[in-house]
């Protein structure tokens, strides 16, 4: 133990919507708890740049942790946003079937979803479709009523807010230069030099987690999954939203997930937005919208809604989903990666935690105490 470290019970790396939910989770089974974040503000990467839609469950594949997790998190997600008061919708959502070989694939897509414990899907027929969404063309749909939206802003000052009420605190501008394991715990030094020493360090730094992990001096890099930045930029439509369902394209059979399309979805407000498509980047700050990829948007859109008008779509605002599979290779699960896998006590990598993450934060923290 190098002098100056003072000890605490447990650190969490990262204020992002997971990393504040783990927290939270800690400090309420008791656990004494510190959020480094080093940003200014909680909440500034992933967890503020996505669609902030709330999944059903419907795509990944039975028995995975994304399914787990997804259709766990989503009950508990609505119910805790309906007890704290953080505004939600389950307005529901219709995947959209524009070809043969996607509308023969609905019914597999129900299996799916059945598989995953999600049973309320309704196989809509054309006529069906156009009845609850009038501007829609599609040739079949799938409805979804669990599929919902949620400020994701609030839910995270919420978690936070929990959090502190059960004594832990978040720390923002507070980056970590490395981490070492040691006999008594695992020693944290911040960039402006304070050294803690703890019992339990979460890595939940999003984007960020494999390059944190690389950083902990006496942990096998072997173990670092190779990160990998899929870019998606959203597309905001300027005047009324014609959807009052969010509306997703039906994936191609035998298509990896690195995405599931342009689709649209629409906030609190009733605005519609459209994305996130995929770029492939090299770096996790490059986060400006081409406004030239907007072409590939109105192609894609005007699949399903041939109306949208030229000159509709504005650039919005892009994310970078922190994948650890990259083009051309299965969407991979989430990994919890924990002391069973690597062996070293009291610490937890949670790495490539893209979509479903916001949807499955309270299920993912449940499973961290767990492991903890």
């Amino acid at each position: 133990m190098s002098p100056g470290a003072e000890r605490v019970d447990a650190l969490v790396v990262g204020a992002g919507v997971v990393g504040l939910a783990v927290a939270r989770a800690l400090a309420l089974s008791g656990r004494e708890v510190i959020v480094l974040e080093r940003e200014a503000a909680i909440g500034t990467g992933t967890s503020s740049r996505n669609s902030e839609v709330v999944h059903a469950g419907i795509y990944y594949p039975a028995g995975s942790l994304k399914a787990q997790f997804c259709v766990r998190g989503r009950e508990a997600l609505y119910a805790y946003c309906a007890e704290r008061g953080v505004a939600h919708q389950r307005c529901g959502k219709l995947i959209v079937a524009n070809t043969a070989s996607q509308l023969a694939s609905l019914p597999g897509i129900i299996a799916r979803a059945a598989a995953n414990g999600v049973g309320d899907l309704v196989q809509l027929s054309q006529q069906e479709a156009r009845a609850m969404e009038p501007q829609l063309t599609c040739l079949g749909a799938l409805h979804s009523p669990s599929t919902g939206i949620v400020d994701s802003h609030a839910l995270m000052l919420a978690l936070q807010g929990d959090l502190e009420h059960f004594g832990g605190l978040v720390a923002c501008h507070s980056g970590v230069r490395e981490l070492a394991v040691t006999e008594h715990g695992i020693q944290v030094e911040s960039l402006d030099g304070t050294r803690l020493l703890a019992r339990t360090v979460i890595n939940a730094a999003g984007l960020h987690a494999c390059e944190l992990a690389r950083k902990i001096r006496g942990f096998d890099a072997r173990l670092v999954p190779k990160p990998w930045y899929a870019k998606g930029s959203y597309f905001t439509l300027a005047g009324r939203s014609p959807f009052s369902h969010l509306i997703y394209p039906a994936p191609e059979p035998e298509a990896h997930l690195a995405g599931l399309g342009v689709h649209l979805t629409l906030d609190l407000g009733g605005q519609a937005r459209f994305g996130p498509d995929v770029e492939w980047t090299s770096s996790p700050d490059d986060l400006q919208v081409n406004p030239a990829r907007a072409e590939a948007f109105y192609d894609e859109v005007r699949r399903y809604w041939p109306a949208l008008p030229d000159g509709s779509l504005q650039p919005g605002y892009a994310g970078i989903r922190p994948k650890i599979s990259g083009p051309h290779e299965p969407a991979a699960d989430f990994w919890l990666q924990g002391p069973q896998d690597h062996g070293v006590p009291g610490l937890v990598n949670l790495f490539g935690i893209e979509s479903p993450g916001l949807t499955s934060c309270l299920a993912i923290a449940d499973r961290v105490v767990a492991l903890t």
